[in-house]
């Protein structure tokens, strides 16, 4: 009995769960959770082999990347928080509430890299309209960034008042804050670009 139900197996019973309207939303999320978790651990194998064999691109990307946030940090917490900051290298110092300096240090691995690729895995292999995704992949990559930026000048801001508070924001409150983002990003694109056909 088995043997004739897989003999009777077809991509398209896989097509038809996938767009009934009773089980999109299982489909969809369990796609995204198995895309996400998949790019996690291929990251890291990538990473154990020293990203072979463009290893001295990537590393040419974590060191542009990171002047990049660093002074896309310097900018927004001088001219938008209005701080004073004094830099040395990429590391960034303002006073906090002890009258102590309080430290963030943009290092290569603070940079968007994993998660602009993160999110380019999970755009490229999700399905939706090609049309769409020509410029909602690059909108998500800037989109992305700048949520690093809120990252860095977040948890140095929040140091001001908290002086030991960076483990906690570094560790916990903003890398959950940055997944959630792409997780809304991605539910946007599902909403209204990929089932919005079936809402007319």
């Amino acid at each position: 009995m088995s043997d004739f139900k897989l003999k009777n197996f077809k991509i398209s019973d896989i097509r038809k769960f996938r767009d009934d309207p009773k089980y999109q939303t299982f489909f969809d999320v369990g796609l995204f959770i198995v895309l996400i978790f998949s790019f996690h651990f291929i990251y890291l194998g990538w990473q154990a082999i020293n990203f072979w064999p463009v290893k001295s691109l990537v590393d040419d990307l974590f060191q542009s990347a990171s002047s990049l946030l660093f002074d896309q940090s310097c900018n927004v917490l001088e001219n938008v928080f209005g701080l004073d900051i004094i830099t040395m290298d990429r590391t960034i110092g303002t006073m906090n509430n002890e009258g102590r300096y309080s430290f963030i240090t943009v290092a290569p691995e603070c940079t968007s890299l994993k998660q602009w690729l993160h999110w380019l895995f999970l755009m490229l292999i999700f399905p939706g309209p090609w049309k769409h995704k020509l410029w909602y992949i690059p909108l998500g990559l800037v989109i992305i960034e700048w949520i690093n930026v809120v990252r860095v000048t977040g948890i140095l801001l929040l140091m001001i008042p908290f002086p030991n508070s960076f483990s906690f924001s570094h560790d916990y409150l903003f890398k959950t804050f940055f997944y959630f983002v792409i997780f809304l990003m991605w539910m946007f694109w599902t909403e209204y670009f990929l089932h919005k056909k079936n809402k007319k």
